[in-house]
């Protein structure tokens, strides 16, 4: 991580001890979750990256169905 400064208004930093203190999370997470849901919204994050981490990452469960024997039969025509 990478340190940064930011400037609050008393309203901004009073509200963000409020909301920290009500979730039992600190006021660094809030921001880097506020942060976080800005860059979502607004496209600017690598969203091949998130998936590139993701992958294969329920490889190992074994109480998962096979999903090739989940996919049998879904090409076919219901009866009507």
């Amino acid at each position: 991580m990478i340190r940064t400064q930011i400037y609050l208004t008393d309203e901004e930093k009073k509200g963000l001890a409020a909301v920290s203190s009500l979730k039992g999370i600190s006021q660094s997470d809030l921001i880097r979750q506020a942060v976080d849901d800005l860059l979502a919204r607004t496209g600017t994050i690598d969203k091949s990256s998130i998936l590139q981490d993701i992958a294969g990452i329920w490889e190992a469960r074994e109480d998962l169905p096979d999903v090739r024997e989940l996919r049998t039969g879904w090409r076919e025509r219901p009866v009507r």
